[in-house]
């Protein structure tokens, strides 16, 4: 049995590892003796396990920078603290104690032959995290594939080790659908060949993926990457691919072991401005809750629902609206283009770009009011 006593202490705000990177075994301990540590902070990021659920609010506190996953259930509970604001200023936050990390718990891969643990499956925010925090506890899960992390560990830097042999938490992947593959074959002539590519997190980034096989010399710059990427890489479609972490399936895992191509690096250095004003040719691919006629962005609340985040997409925005041949594209169904936005604001018109549909493209770059809603009436479900 574990025993977190050893290392947890009243009032400890803990970091946990997310997406496939979360270390469930350590969870799954953490809501089992919940009890004994009243009034412990949990920062979760994303969730695809399900493990911690509305109940363990009893004892714990819950937050995240959205509803992502199984989070949902979380916050429909109205037990998850959201804290609304971009990727990139997560780590600041964290290094400045604003977001507590006296305890990071992660998910790590076996040691190589130089003794060095890997991250496994997400460095992004993690990084900082490990560097102020008072204790790391590991689980050294032999079924997570060694990679190329911008931080390795060893065994003196943990302060509790446990082992665990289970299937990493995925996300089923599944082929596009002729809706998204509408949409995607819209987007595509938007993609320059060399471009640097950011994908946001979903079924419509991953089409358009689908669809760049005939593309050169392009490379991957993103927060999350998902399966989309895999058969790019393979073909040498993609020559290199720095990320923050990794959200797919079983497939997306093997493909990272001990890929020389494939980098997982802190979010400090995926969502630095001064990184992506380096970046020539960047195309941020990010699909949305909705979008209105002005060209703002809602990619946070749907039905009422905290179903999203703000995320790394305003980060990304605005980076490929300021790199020279580089373009924002916001991938969504004609259906979710509305009059009037029913969330928050998560990207604001001033930085709109290309807004596509099953119905065809909205260049909003360089328009006014009235024209971004003509264009954007014509790719809308109305039209």
């Amino acid at each position: 049995m574990i025993d977190l006593a050893s290392v947890v202490r009243p009032g400890d705000r803990i970091i946990c590892g997310q997406a496939c990177a979360e270390p469930q075994t350590l969870l799954e301990a953490l809501v089992s003796q919940r009890a004994g540590f009243s009034g412990v902070g949990c920062f979760l990021g994303s969730s695809y396990s399900g493990i911690v659920n509305p109940e363990h609010a009893d004892h714990l506190r819950i937050a995240s920078y959205g509803a992502i996953g199984t989070h949902r259930a979380l916050a429909d509970a109205g037990v998850l603290e959201i804290l609304p604001v971009p990727y990139s200023q997560l780590a600041p936050l964290i290094r400045s104690g604003a977001i507590g990390a006296d305890l990071v718990m992660i998910q790590v891969s076996p040691p190589n032959a130089r003794g060095e643990y890997s991250l496994g499956l997400a460095a992004d925010y993690l990084i900082p995290a490990l560097d102020v925090c008072r204790a790391i506890v590991a689980e050294v899960n032999d079924q997570v594939p060694w990679t190329h992390t911008e931080r390795v560990l060893t065994k003196d830097d943990f302060d509790l080790l446990v082992e665990s042999s289970r299937p990493p938490a995925t996300i089923p992947s599944r082929p596009p659908g002729e809706l998204d593959l509408a949409i995607a074959r819209h987007a595509v002539s938007f993609v320059p060949n060399g471009a640097v590519l950011e994908l946001g997190i979903g079924a419509l980034p991953d089409a358009v993926c689908s669809l760049l096989g005939r593309h050169e010399g392009l490379r991957v710059h993103s927060g999350s990457i998902g399966d989309g990427v895999i058969e790019l890489a393979r073909r040498r479609v993609v020559s290199r691919i720095d990320c923050a972490l990794l959200i797919g399936s079983s497939k997306l895992i093997e493909f990272a072991r001990d890929n020389d191509r494939l980098r997982l690096r802190s979010s400090e250095y995926t969502h630095s401005a001064a990184v992506l004003a380096n970046q020539p040719g960047f195309v941020a691919i990010n699909s949305a809750v909705e979008v209105d006629l002005s060209g703002q962005v809602n990619g946070e609340i749907a039905n009422g629902r905290y179903v999203g985040a703000v995320g790394g997409a305003l980060d990304f925005v605005r980076a490929a609206n300021q790199s020279p041949g580089g373009v924002s594209i916001t991938v969504i169904p004609s259906s979710r283009i509305v009059e009037t936005l029913s969330g928050p604001v998560s990207v604001p018109r001033s930085e709109a770009g290309v807004v596509v549909t099953e119905k065809g493209a909205a260049d909003l770059r360089g328009c006014g009011l009235r024209e971004r809603e003509r264009r954007l009436r014509a790719i809308s479900g109305s039209a």
